[in-house]
C-alpha cells in the first residue's frame, strides 16, 4: 500500500459523519438541560444574572478591568449609540512576588493603584463630560451627586458567582497562590481597595469572557437582531448564549438569593461547554485522543476542547505523525536513498524535532498547511523543515500531512457546529424565528453600517446572529465553511435554516463586553440611580 493510501487510512479515523453529528447535537441538548435544572453536572451551565443584551443604541463611558494571567489590563470604553465604540486602554505586568503574596490585599491594592493611575492619566479632565449623576444619601450631609465610573471586571479564575457582580474564589491558576483570597469575594476585594483610593469607581460587574463575547457582537453586529450565542473557539473553547429564565430552575432550587432583573424573561448562560460529554457517550475518540487525553494534567475531562481547541489541535496531529513514522512498513519521513525523493536527498528527522515533544506542534503549523495550494507544496515542506525539524521532506510526506491536518480541522469544526447548532434549535429560533425572543429581537437603530449582512439581506427578522473569537475560527482556512456544512446535515436546521444563521468576529470581550455588562448591570440596579444625558 502507497504512503497516501495509508494515510488516507488513518485520516478516515477523524470522520465525524452526519449521523454523528445529529446524534451529538441530541446528547448536547440533553446536557444542557440537565445544566439548567441542578449544579454538579457534565456541562455546568451557570447563570451569570446578565438579563438583557446590548442592541448598539447605548451610549456612556464604562471601565473594564482584566486580570487573565500575568498582565492586568485597563481600559474605558466609550459607547457611540451607533454600534460604535472607542477604547483606550493601558496593561501592566503583576510583580511575580504579588502573585503569590502572603494577604489578597496586597495584589488587589495593587490593582486598586493601576485604575488609580489610569483614570489620572486618561480622565482627570472628562469627568464631567462622561458621569452617571447617583443621589447617595450620607448621614452627615445629606444627598449629594457623586461621579460614578461603572466597571466590569474579568476575571478568569475559577469563581463561583452569585450575583451579577459577586463572586468567591474557588481557586488560583496560572501561577497564582495567594491562599488568603481562597472563598473570599473578588469584587468586593477590588471595590474595598478601590474605596480607600477615594475613587469614583463602582465594581458593577463580574465578567466571565465568553459572555462578554456575546455582548460585544450584540452591540456591534449589524441590523435589528440581538446575538444569540458568543463562543469562542481559539486556545481554549466556550459558549454562552441567551436563555429563557424560566428554563433555569437550578435558580430557583437553590433558593438564589441574588437580585437581578427578572423582567426581560431572560438570563445570559455560561455554558462551560469545554466538559460536553466527558464520558464520552456520543464524542469520537480515537487511538491519539485516547494518548493526548491519557498524558494531559487533566485525563478525563473537557473532553469536547480536546477534541475542538487550538491547544490541542496540533498535539493530536504529533501524535498521529509519530504512530505512522514509528511503523516502519510506512514510508513518512523515510527514503531508501536519494533516488525516490523528489528533492534528490534523504529526509532526516532531528534527534531534537519537536515531534518528539509535548505539545511540540502549534496549531498555527496546521492553519499553514492547510491554506497552502503552492507548487508541490512548497510551503508546506518548508514549514515541515521549519517547524517540525524534518529537512527533505518529499512532495509525497508534504501531501501526506495535509491530508491528516485536513481530517483533524475538519472534525475539529463539525464538533463546534455541535454545540453551536445544539443551542439554536433549543432555542426555538428557527421555528418561529420571525417571532423572536425579547433580549435577542432588541430592534437596533435603522441607520447601521452591515458590513456582514450578506445572510442578512432576504429577511433580517429572521436571521440568527452568533458573535465568535478565537485564533481558529477568525484563522483556519474553511473553519466556517466546515461548521455550515455539518448544520445543513442537521435535519432540525438544514439548508433553509443554515442560510439564516450569522457568525461575525466579535472582539475583545474581556474588554468592550466587560464594559457592556456593566451598564447592563447599572440599569438593573434598583432606581437610587438617576441618569441624564451629557
Amino acid at each position: 500500500m502507497s504512503l497516501l493510501q495509508e494515510v488516507k487510512q488513518v485520516a478516515a479515523e477523524f470522520e465525524f459523519p452526519a449521523s454523528g453529528v445529529n446524534n451529538a447535537v441530541k446528547e448536547f441538548m440533553k446536557q444542557m438541560d440537565e445544566g439548567l435544572q441542578r449544579n454538579g453536572t457534565t456541562m455546568s451551565q451557570i447563570p451569570t444574572y446578565v438579563t438583557a443584551v446590548p442592541n448598539g443604541t447605548e451610549k456612556g463611558l464604562y471601565l473594564a478591568v482584566d486580570l487573565g494571567g500575568t498582565n492586568f489590563r485597563v481600559c474605558s470604553i466609550q459607547l457611540h449609540g451607533n454600534t460604535t465604540f472607542s477604547l483606550t486602554q493601558s496593561k501592566v505586568a503583576i510583580p511575580k512576588e504579588l502573585m503569590v503574596a502572603k494577604t489578597a490585599k496586597e495584589l488587589f491594592s495593587f490593582l486598586a493603584k493601576q485604575i488609580e493611575t489610569f483614570l489620572k492619566t486618561h480622565h482627570s479632565d472628562h469627568f464631567e463630560a462622561h458621569i452617571r449623576r447617583r443621589h447617595t444619601i450620607s448621614a452627615s450631609d445629606g444627598y449629594r451627586n457623586v461621579e460614578i465610573f461603572r466597571l466590569g471586571f474579568t476575571f478568569s479564575f475559577p469563581v463561583e458567582q452569585n450575583g451579577i457582580n459577586k463572586g468567591t474564589l474557588i481557586r488560583w491558576t496560572k501561577g497564582f497562590d495567594i491562599e488568603d483570597a481562597i472563598g473570599k469575594d473578588v469584587c468586593a476585594l477590588l471595590q474595598h481597595e478601590i474605596d480607600l483610593l477615594h475613587l469614583p469607581v463602582k465594581v458593577a460587574a463580574l465578567v466571565n469572557d465568553t459572555v462578554g463575547t456575546l455582548m460585544a457582537r450584540s452591540y456591534t453586529s449589524p441590523g435589528k437582531t440581538g446575538t444569540l450565542i458568543g463562543a469562542i473557539f481559539g486556545t481554549g473553547t466556550n459558549g454562552a448564549y441567551v436563555e429563557k429564565l424560566d428554563r433555569v430552575t437550578k435558580m430557583t432550587k437553590v433558593g438564589s438569593s441574588a437580585a437581578y432583573d427578572k423582567t426581560t424573561g431572560e438570563m445570559i448562560v455560561n455554558t462551560e461547554w469545554g466538559s460536553f460529554d466527558n464520558h464520552l457517550s456520543v464524542l469520537p475518540n480515537t487511538p491519539y485522543d485516547k494518548q493526548l487525553d491519557k498524558e494531559s494534567v487533566n485525563p478525563g475531562i473537557q473532553m469536547f476542547e480536546k477534541r475542538v481547541s487550538g491547544m490541542f489541535l496540533g498535539e493530536i496531529l504529533r501524535r498521529t505523525i509519530l504512530s505512522l513514522i514509528s511503523n516502519s512498513n510506512i514510508q513518512l519521513f523515510k527514503d531508501e536513498n536519494s533516488s525516490s525523493n523528489d528533492v534528490h536527498s534523504t529526509t532526516t528527522i532531528a534527534d531534537n524535532s519537536p515531534l518528539y515533544q509535548q505539545w511540540g506542534i502549534d496549531t498555527s503549523f496546521l492553519s499553514i498547511v492547510q491554506e497552502d495550494q503552492s507548487v508541490n507544496l512548497r510551503i508546506t515542506r518548508q514549514v515541515i523543515e521549519k517547524d517540525l525539524g524534518v529537512s527533505a521532506a518529499s512532495t509525497e510526506d508534504a501531501e501526506a500531512i495535509k491530508i491528516l491536518v485536513a481530517a483533524i480541522g475538519k472534525r475539529s469544526a463539525r464538533l463546534s457546529a455541535v454545540a453551536l447548532g445544539a443551542i439554536v434549535i433549543s432555542s426555538g429560533r428557527l421555528a418561529s424565528s420571525s417571532a423572536a425572543g425579547a433580549i435577542t429581537s432588541e430592534a437596533k437603530s435603522s441607520d447601521q453600517a452591515s458590513p456582514d449582512n450578506d445572510a442578512a439581506a432576504a429577511n433580517e427578522d429572521e436571521i440568527i446572529d452568533i458573535g465568535v473569537d478565537g485564533s481558529l475560527v477568525e484563522y483556519y482556512p474553511g473553519f466556517e465553511d466546515f461548521i455550515r456544512e455539518a448544520w445543513r446535515e442537521i435535519p432540525e436546521i438544514g439548508p433553509q435554516g443554515e442560510k439564516k444563521i450569522r457568525i461575525g468576529i466579535a472582539k475583545d470581550g474581556s474588554g468592550v463586553g466587560a464594559a457592556l455588562i456593566a451598564l447592563v448591570a447599572g440599569a438593573a440596579e434598583k432606581p437610587t440611580i438617576d441618569e441624564e444625558d451629557d
